[in-house]
């Protein structure tokens, strides 16, 4: 509410200077138009990335409890999902987890709070995240302002192996995100590892979700194969600059699926779907793949095969749990998903101007060109690095999207034309690669 009372503000102002751009240089608050920048990073720095980890779709059922902090054991769950009852014995998970995560620090243990993915949202809160669940008795929105957790909220929506099918509000309310900018991690299991009796597993849940829905059949590229796979694979694929593999956190060497299934990708449906991580002896492409990550519209999906990685063998005593987290695959799997968690979050190290978004891990460098600048009109964007799956986005002073590219290549020096009107922008390139903000006058 202050970043968009500031920006109405400063709006104003910007108003009463007429809009007459003869030149930048004859601008009568050219100090002020020098400030702005400033004003919107500064009201952005107190908006951290938000995420949102779900608990409507009976994730602590039977033995799982993918859930990242419960303070009550009281949940029982059927074949309709979670419900109040004496006595219950699966997690009952809060919106906040308590202790308040600003008592986080970098020596925190995981233990700080009670769930089987408290690893995975202690690191992100490490991180300068934001984490919270949305409790089995919510509701999955997008675009409604009655929902306090609405996903229109929050940046990254991480569902782990749900046990209910997806109802079609709900299917649209996840796409509608996504295209609209969000990021949704997908996370299935194996085979018949239906939880809670109702007849449906993740693999088949997610399949459902993918294939019968109000916009698109298989709108992310992706579907879950109905298998039931237990190994280690080192079987790799991708580029030295892949930052889900070689990412902040580190580079992954290799995955362990205890019970997990694998994915067939379809670029036909969705050009920027690939995989990373395949199974042992498949060569790496479109089948069998373990790890897959890519774009929809304006937002970004990461998918994994198996539940296990997410495990970090601590929470509800009632429950069996390993240690997938940190113990399996000698770490591998805790730099994966930060690394996924990372990505998907967007814009690593730097203040998003459009968005106010910050991140604390810092972005690999490449430098951009915008020429003419100040321009008359047309612009011309180019990279000095070439970019894959590239999204170029041009704000407003106000930081609205007024004008939006999606290159699945972009070759070094290769230019990007970009017709504008008068007025002054920021020209937001993001890729596989890296993200980076150009500031661009026209008169």
């Amino acid at each position: 509410m202050a970043r968009r009372l500031l920006l109405q503000i400063i709006s104003l102002q910007f108003l009463n200077a007429k809009m007459t751009f003869s030149k930048p240089k004859y601008c009568p608050n050219k100090f002020l138009l020098l400030l702005i920048p400033l004003f919107i990073a500064a009201a952005g720095n107190a908006q951290p990335v938000r995420i949102l980890f779900d608990a409507t779709k009976a994730e602590m059922a039977g033995n799982a409890d993918w859930v990242i902090d419960a303070d009550q054991t009281n949940v029982g769950i059927g074949t309709s999902g979670p419900y109040m009852t004496s006595p219950g014995h699966q997690s009952n998970p809060q919106q906040i987890p308590t202790p308040a995560q600003s008592g986080i620090t970098s020596s925190t243990p995981e233990t700080y709070w009670t769930g089987a993915l408290s690893s995975w949202a202690v690191d992100c809160a490490k991180k300068g995240y934001t984490v919270e669940t949305l409790p089995w008795n919510s509701q999955i929105t997008y675009g409604n302002s009655g929902n306090a957790q609405d996903l229109s909220n929050y940046k990254i929506f991480i569902v782990d192996e749900p046990n209910l099918v997806f109802a079609d509000g709900e299917k649209t309310a996840l796409i509608q995100f996504v295209q609209n900018g969000g990021s949704l991690f997908i996370i299935s299991d194996h085979d018949n590892s239906d939880r809670n009796g109702d007849g449906w597993d993740s693999p088949h849940i997610w399949n459902d979700f993918f294939s019968n829905n109000t916009f698109t059949v298989n709108p992310f590229g992706i579907t879950f194969d109905i298998a039931d796979i237990s190994q280690t694979t080192t079987n790799i694929s991708a580029t030295a600059t892949d930052s889900i593999i070689h990412g902040p956190m580190g580079n992954v060497t290799k995955v362990q699926w205890s019970g997990g299934t694998t994915m067939t990708l379809d670029p036909s449906k969705n050009p920027s779907v690939k995989g990373v991580i395949f199974k042992n002896g498949a060569t790496p492409g479109n089948t069998n793949a373990m790890v897959a990550y890519g774009r929809y519209g304006n937002g970004k999906i990461a998918a994994i095969g198996d539940s296990s990685p997410t495990d970090d063998g601590t929470g509800n005593p009632t429950c069996t749990l390993y240690t997938g987290y940190t113990g399996d695959a000698s770490g591998n799997h805790r730099l994966l998903l930060m690394n996924i968690t990372i990505w998907l979050a967007g814009n690593e190290g730097a203040t998003d101007p459009a968005t106010g978004v910050v991140n604390n891990i810092a972005q690999q460098e490449i430098h951009t060109s915008v020429y003419p600048n100040p321009s008359a009109g047309s612009v011309h964007f180019s990279a000095d690095n070439a970019m894959t799956n590239a999204t170029i986005t041009v704000y407003n002073i106000m930081g609205v999207a007024v004008m939006r590219k999606t290159i699945a290549a972009l070759d070094e020096n290769e230019e990007v034309t970009l017709s504008l009107t008068r007025g002054f922008y920021y020209i937001k390139a993001e890729s596989d690669q890296a993200v980076t903000t150009t500031k661009v006058t026209v008169y």
